[in-house]
């Protein structure tokens, strides 16, 4: 079923490639923090960010390099394309999509499911993303992702909720369900550095119950974060 998947996600990508562009935004963002789980604890991870509005939906991808003081050198990245089906007036959803996605770590992942761009008061964008996931040993789970984006002041507070069900499997050994609350707290210094850009300094924190599906594995990291648009 998967493999048909990521062939439709990447014809429907590159459709979306041939349509207008109303908006993009590619960032770098640097983050060292002391507190990991499952690994080594201290950990700097460079990101790089794609984001875009298309007439068809919108895109959303990243790739982090993640570096241990051990030595140790990870990367992983997710593609996720949201393809619209209908726009709403004058009511709190928005917009659906058809919303796939792909992870790419050590395991490749395929996710696909339903997106709401939802409509409240205050926020910049809201986004609800239910998905069916197809993990890398084979089995498969639910995903839920809340994406948001809020400005407080001078401040600016955005980040995204995944909840993903627990897997039961003799083979691999059985998952708990996970929860992974990860959100920035930074404000810009583009005025202050007279930019035309943003530059972004803060903290993200990241609360994140049984870590990859391990019991009782619970992160609880801050890292010092620095964020460059171009």
């Amino acid at each position: 079923m998967f493999k048909p998947l990521l062939i439709t996600i990447l014809c429907l990508s590159s459709i979306t490639a041939q349509a207008k562009t109303v908006w993009s935004d590619f960032s770098l963002t640097y983050l060292n923090g002391s507190n990991y789980e499952v690994g080594d604890k201290d950990r700097e991870v460079v990101t790089f960010e794609y984001v875009s509005g298309t007439t068809w939906g919108d895109t959303f991808m990243f790739f982090d390099r993640l570096e241990s003081s051990n030595g140790d050198v990870e990367t992983y990245g997710e593609f996720s394309p949201r393809f619209k089906i209908k726009d709403f007036a004058d009511s709190v959803i928005k917009s659906v999509y058809f919303a796939p996605s792909v992870e790419l770590g050590p395991e490749t992942n395929y996710l696909v499911g339903v997106g709401l761009d939802l409509d409240i008061s205050y926020f910049d964008y809201f986004q609800l993303n239910t998905y069916f996931r197809n993990n890398g040993d084979g089995d498969n789970s639910e995903q839920l992702t809340l994406v948001w984006g809020l400005p407080i002041g001078s401040l600016y507070y955005d980040g995204f909720m995944d909840y993903a069900t627990g897997v039961d499997n003799t083979v691999f050994g059985d998952t708990e369900a996970q929860m992974n609350f990860t959100s920035q707290l930074k404000y810009n210094l583009a005025s202050l550095l007279d930019l035309d850009t943003k530059l972004f300094v803060g903290i993200e924190y990241a609360y994140w119950n049984n870590k990859f599906g391990i019991k009782n594995v619970d992160e609880r990291n801050i890292n010092l974060l620095v964020k460059y648009h171009f």
